[in-house]
């Protein structure tokens, strides 16, 4: 069992910045691929970044790439989500997960564990 508490979110004017951290539980976190998703009301959730166990590779989904950068903290137990030039439409619920497998992969179905989710606000 891994128990993921995220925590950074808030609101933010749009052009500014936040960083989003997931605290995981547990001694295996290194072994484990991590993603970040998010949910906007009214909209299905979607992989935002993901990074596979080593940290080595990540993905990026076309509308974050070159403002949001993900890593991972193996000796923290810790991922983060740094988020740059944020946009009105960034605004949405967001949620840390884990999954035994090793790669990056921005697949929903593919992941074991979900936290409970931090709200980002951006305003124009």
């Amino acid at each position: 069992q891994v128990d993921l508490v995220e925590s950074g979110g808030g609101l933010v004017q749009a052009g500014g910045s936040l960083r989003l951290a997931c605290a995981a539980s547990g001694r295996t976190f290194s072994t484990y691929g991590m993603g970040w998703f998010r949910q906007a009301p009214g909209k299905e959730r979607e992989c935002v970044a993901a990074i596979s166990q080593s940290g080595l590779s990540t993905y990026y989904a076309d509308s974050v790439k070159g403002r949001f950068t993900i890593s991972k903290d193996n000796a923290k137990n810790t991922v983060y989500l740094q988020m740059n030039d944020l946009k009105p439409e960034d605004t949405a619920v967001y949620f840390c997960a884990a999954k035994r497998k090793l790669y990056a992969s921005p697949r929903a179905d593919e992941y074991d564990y979900w936290g409970q989710g931090t709200q980002v606000t951006v305003s124009s």
